[in-house]
């Protein structure tokens, strides 16, 4: 049987370049997401113990997990571009696994944190100047919509920064909320809504942290990544002439923006080495269309006896 690690060269490294050329723009997005976002958590920290405001604090807590994020994506980047070695053969990429998997756990302990004190308050709220809690949530509004705007372009091509967009996206829609209450605040002097804030973006919170939770734990545990479908890749390989079967098939995420396959290919008998290596190289192209980029076939004639069990 003959094993193929050509990778039709030419073509994963286009695919490659294209990779690069967002991690040096994901980069600035990330370094002026985390200054901006560390400068208003400062902010909101600092007016929010001022004033004895919940929600302001609660959404700095919120706020500080997203520069963690921010941080710690940033890393992962920076491990992608580690080369590869002989012990770790596909280089630090996986990092950007793990690390939005430690982003999850991180948010989910500090909704802990913020639903114990509001439910605290809750019973014991305390007078609040409406109207500078409206002020700092403007600032947030600004301050997240535009960070959330640096990552727009990449977030449908990497996990991490679909989790850095959705966050700020997130962190701005909760600023309005508080703009809102703060000026609800001011004209009602229903102080209770500070606690009942932050229990909502508590919850806001949980929802988002559950599906980044749920999206790294399947990449972790070498699940199919979302999007690709084995029933999908084996139709592209039946499509091509001489592909009789595609089986053995194996997808996973080498990193948040990268996937790797490994198959038997059957072809049908009397194929020539010639004809077995357009099949393969244009199969490739095709797989790599399908977001895989690292792809390992091996060839199996179908007059031939599979000496594995599920052929």
């Amino acid at each position: 049987m003959a094993h193929d690690h050509d990778h039709a060269r030419g073509h994963t490294h286009d695919h490659h370049h294209h990779h690069v050329v967002n991690l040096e723009e994901m980069n600035g997005a990330f370094i002026v997401g985390i200054i901006l976002n560390s400068l208003f958590v400062l902010i909101e920290v600092g007016v929010g113990v001022a004033i004895h405001s919940l929600s302001l604090l609660s959404d700095a807590g919120h706020n500080l997990a997203d520069v963690g994020a921010l941080a710690l994506s940033l890393f992962a980047f920076k491990m992608m571009k580690v080369k590869s070695n002989e012990r770790y053969t596909y280089g630090y990429r996986k990092t950007s696994v793990f690390v939005s998997l430690i982003n999850s756990v991180i948010l989910l302990v500090s909704i802990g944190a913020i639903v114990f004190e509001a439910i605290r308050h809750l019973f014991k709220p305390e007078p609040l100047p409406g109207l500078t809690i409206s002020i700092v949530a403007g600032i947030g509004i600004l301050v997240n919509g535009i960070s959330a705007m640096l990552f727009m372009k990449g977030k449908d091509k990497d996990l991490n920064v679909k989790g850095a967009y959705l966050h700020l996206l997130s962190d701005a829609i909760v600023s309005l909320g508080l703009v809102v209450g703060g000026i609800v605040i001011l004209y009602t002097g229903w102080y209770v809504l500070d606690s009942i804030l932050s229990l909502i973006i508590a919850a806001i919170i949980l929802i988002n942290t559950w599906k980044l939770l749920r999206d790294s734990l399947r990449l972790s545990l070498d699940a199919v990544p979302t999007g690709i479908s084995i029933d999908n890749i084996r139709n592209v390989a039946l499509k091509i002439k001489g592909v009789k079967d595609l089986h053995h098939i194996h997808i996973w995420a080498i990193s948040t923006t990268e996937n790797a396959l490994t198959a038997h290919l059957v072809l049908s008998e009397g194929t020539t080495i010639e004809q077995e290596q357009q099949v393969k190289h244009k199969l490739k192209h095709e797989l790599e269309h399908n977001n895989i980029h690292h792809i390992t076939l091996e060839s199996e004639y179908d007059n031939m006896a599979c000496a594995e069990e599920n052929c």
